[in-house]
């Protein structure tokens, strides 16, 4: 029998609670052994300010968890793998593409794992959609990725500044199912992005985009949207109309119902990180992330009027 490995939480916030916490009781292969957070703790658990901190006084974790902002991640993320500790990154696994393959080198040199997640791709029925266009000639693609940023990134100060992405962090996780699902690389040919007065990142962006054989992909994110909420990726190829529902929980095949589950995202990203950690492999696929820095490299910005939480 396996011991579970000894990890340690770095940040407590929304997502940390609602999807971290509960999946790392699910997940056997993991023990939850500390926290490092600037703002809370939880009771039963050593707590500390920090990751440097963390891993000073807790040299047996045998893993890191980190779901902290982008900006700021490397460092933490550096630490913990020169400290010999496998890292498991929330996404968006950086601020940039190129700190995240800089830490994919030093996880290499190291000889740890570093996963960097997508938690969209854990959706139910993303795999089932990716096996149905597998031999598909992709004609078309529309992504409709709206929500409400004030239900869902309440006081969340560091999504409008520089490396915090703005609406792409919602966004990327449609730009993550999309390059998952597609049997071709996909690219952007132009981007509009509508940035506040008083923010440095977009509310929303508009994105043409283009598979490697010239299928068009046109995707909007709003972060503007009350009321229900939209997160939708539309195929049209030459066999079967593929249509993904709810952040892909949801599958449609030729408007008929094929699957509709539960959310257990995160607990497929724990299970999947304990995979990697005993195989001695990394996984660190940053498609996702260099769609959207393209997308910064060649957008034009609008302003738009201030935005107030």
């Amino acid at each position: 029998m396996t011991h579970a490995i000894p990890l340690g939480l770095v940040g407590l916030g929304t997502i940390a609670r609602n999807q971290h916490l509960p999946s790392l009781e699910d997940v056997p292969a993991f023990r939850l052994a500390a926290i490092a957070s600037r703002n809370a703790s939880l009771d039963g658990l050593p707590g500390y300010a920090d990751i440097d901190a963390m891993l000073a006084a807790e040299p047996d974790l045998g893993a890191v968890s980190l779901c902290t902002p982008p900006q700021g991640r490397f460092a933490q993320a550096a630490a913990a793998l020169r400290a010999g500790k496998h890292v498991m990154l929330e996404k968006p696994p950086g601020a940039s593409v190129s700190e995240v393959m800089a830490l994919d080198r030093l996880a290499q040199a190291q000889g740890v794992t570093l996963f960097a997640t997508w938690h969209s791709r854990e959706a139910a029925a993303v795999e089932e959609a990716r096996a149905l266009l597998a031999g598909a000639m992709i004609r078309r693609v529309r992504i409709d990725w709206k929500e409400d940023v004030r239900h869902w990134h309440p006081g969340q100060q560091w999504i409008w500044q520089a490396g915090g992405l703005g609406v792409f962090d919602p966004g990327i996780n449609a730009l993550s199912i999309l390059t998952r699902i597609l049997p071709d690389p996909v690219f952007p040919l132009s981007a509009l992005l509508e940035v506040p007065e008083n923010c440095q990142a977009p509310i929303a962006a508009r994105l043409s985009l283009q598979t490697s054989r010239g299928a068009p992909v046109e995707a909007e994110f709003d972060w503007r949207q009350t009321g229900p909420q939209t997160w939708d990726i539309h195929v049209e190829t030459d066999g079967p109309e593929v249509l993904l529902r709810e952040g892909g929980a949801k599958l449609f095949v030729d408007g008929a119902a094929r699957i509709s589950a539960e959310d257990r995202e995160y607990r497929r990203l724990y299970a999947r990180f304990a995979e990697l950690i005993a195989a001695g492999q990394r996984d660190v696929d940053l498609a996702p992330l260099q769609l959207v820095a393209d997308a910064f490299l060649l957008g034009e910005r609008q302003m738009t009027e201030p935005f107030h939480d």
